[in-house]
């Protein structure tokens, strides 16, 4: 699968910096749906099977945080990319669920787009850093 035609749901609360990074994948040529609260994510994701990749930040208001939804999510579809971001929490690798990533807010999209595009060519949540962080 070329990276264009990787599939990515941005859960994110903060309303602008969802619409930048939506955006900005876009740009790159990936195909983008987006959600304000894992609860919103969860009903995406049933309406919508054939997404590849879940970008999730952690602090989020509703009924579960984005580490939670990446933990159910990590569980019903392991073959789905996980990547977690947080600008106050640094998640160690080995507390991350599944194959999941994290990466430090402010991150660089490029790094993101780079990992998504890895995605359409690798096997679904190859290990892509050498720090105890995936940052």
């Amino acid at each position: 699968m070329a990276y264009d035609a990787v599939f990515v749901l941005v859960v994110e609360d903060e309303v602008l910096i969802r619409m930048s990074l939506v955006d900005q994948l876009e740009d790159a040529g990936f195909r983008v749906l987006e959600a304000g609260t894992a609860d919103e994510a969860l009903g995406v994701m049933a309406d919508h099977p054939e997404i590849d990749a879940l970008f999730t930040d952690i602090d989020m208001p509703g009924s579960m945080d984005g580490l939670k939804l990446a933990r159910l999510v990590s569980q019903s579809r392991p073959e789905l990319a996980v990547l977690l971001t947080s600008g106050y929490l640094k998640i160690p690798r080995n507390e991350l669920p599944g194959k999941a990533h994290f990466f430090s807010k402010p991150y660089d999209v490029n790094r993101i787009i780079d990992h998504l595009r890895g995605i359409g060519t690798s096997e679904r949540g190859a290990d892509c850093a050498d720090s105890p962080f995936t940052r």
